[in-house]
């Protein structure tokens, strides 16, 4: 029997208020809305479920504030099976939030951090353990840098796996990027790492490749929606097209992508095997509304 993976999640952990509407509203314009949903949320959270989800040991390091919130956010962290036992609970701090403006056609999300602004290098570090012990380590950028920095620099001194998911896209050193085994942007995060608008796949290609100098070892993976992903390879740039599926919700689409590929890592898939498999995860997440709810299982994607 193979050995259930063991992944390692540091990041936030939000309450998502999504507003459903027609159209989003213009600057100085109000709109009625359709509807409004309270979901457990966050990038960090989402993907620590998307893991759990596929089958995997799932550890969470973060923080939610001493709430109403809060309390539902790991009460639902513990129904998925992610282990919550290095998630402080922060009283006197509010909850982090998202509220996410969905329309049928996109979505923008306004993040306000509450308890995920208060993760330290300290209180990663108080967790290095659970780090050392994992096959891999995913990190987003919900949470302070320091953090974020100090979470990557005890896996990479402890060879364990790394994965950077550059979302939202924030300034990044090279030395930090460099931390990460696996740097996996959007289209649009990656043009803002490569300082340039990138106006066709011809370029996008240019500027993987060039990437690939600058990072030597590392391995980039481009998102790209209903495109599927590119992966800047020894052989080239590869490319896995994405299924055509009735999207509901693309909330948690890069999410589940990033999940998936954390398990086939740690599972010791290459990336032949994993890659597909991350894409399917995503397109089967945008067909449920709700980033946690539309993780898939392994079963959803046989």
């Amino acid at each position: 029997m193979a050995k259930q993976p063991k992944i390692t999640v540091a990041g936030s952990l939000n309450m998502d208020l999504v507003l459903k509407m027609k159209r989003m509203p213009k600057v100085g314009e109000t709109v009625q809305g359709e509807e409004i949903h309270y979901i457990s949320g966050g990038k960090g959270a989402n993907q620590a479920v998307g893991c759990a989800r596929l089958g995997a040991e799932v550890n969470m390091i973060g923080a939610v504030g001493g709430d109403a919130f809060g309390t539902e956010i790991m009460t639902r962290m513990d129904g998925f099976g992610v282990r919550t036992g290095a998630i402080s609970v922060l009283e006197g701090t509010s909850t982090g939030t998202a509220t996410i403006m969905h329309t049928p056609e996109d979505n923008c999300i306004v993040i306000v951090p509450g308890a995920n602004g208060h993760n330290s290098a300290d209180s990663i570090a108080a967790h290095k353990e659970l780090i050392r012990q994992s096959d891999v380590l995913i990190v987003q950028l919900e949470i302070p840098m320091p953090a974020v920095e100090a979470a990557l620099r005890i896996a990479r001194e402890s060879g364990v796996r790394t994965v950077l998911n550059p979302a939202p896209a924030l300034p990044l050193t090279d030395e930090q990027i460099g931390l990460a085994d696996y740097f996996t942007p959007n289209e649009t995060e990656f043009e803002l790492y490569c300082g340039t608008s990138i106006a066709s796949e011809e370029q996008l290609f240019e500027h993987m490749k060039a990437w690939q100098h600058r990072f030597p070892g590392q391995t980039l993976i481009v998102t790209r929606g209903k495109h599927g992903i590119s992966c800047a390879t020894a052989d080239g740039i590869v490319t896995v097209p994405a299924p055509i599926v009735q999207v509901v919700d693309t909330t948690g689409a890069g999410d589940s992508f990033n999940a998936a590929l954390c398990f086939g890592i740690a599972s010791g898939w290459t990336l032949e095997q994993t890659l597909p498999l991350a894409v399917k995860a995503a397109s089967y997440s945008v067909t449920v509304f709700g980033a946690q709810d539309g993780m898939p299982t392994m079963q959803n994607l046989s």
